[in-house]
């Protein structure tokens, strides 16, 4: 069996796992668990950063959308967490007379 099928097969099946994870968490934990996975996400985003600086060719091709791709989710999933954190603050009520 070659490498590749290899890779491919660990791909698709972490793909599955990942759904069926992801699945079966209450609605209480989604913001905590984005919070969680959006720091861990800029880790890995990190990393792909570094080992993209040392690749040529197709690799550094593919390198480069995975990292444009990574950023955009990592910086939607803020935005996401953002407003879900704002539903759950206080809105400030007028004082009387318009004083601030």
């Amino acid at each position: 069996m070659s490498e590749e099928i290899v890779w491919l097969t660990i791909f698709v099946l972490s793909v599955f796992v990942g759904i069926e994870v992801i699945s079966k968490v209450s609605s209480t934990l989604h913001t905590p668990l984005m919070s969680g996975a959006n720091a861990i996400h800029g880790v890995i985003l990190l990393g792909a950063i570094i080992v993209t600086a040392h690749m040529d060719g197709v690799g550094l091709a593919v390198g480069l959308v995975a990292i444009v791709l990574a950023t955009i989710n990592m910086v939607g999933g803020f935005v996401v967490t953002d407003r879900m954190l704002q539903m759950f603050t206080r809105k400030k009520t007028p004082t009387a007379g318009g004083a601030k």
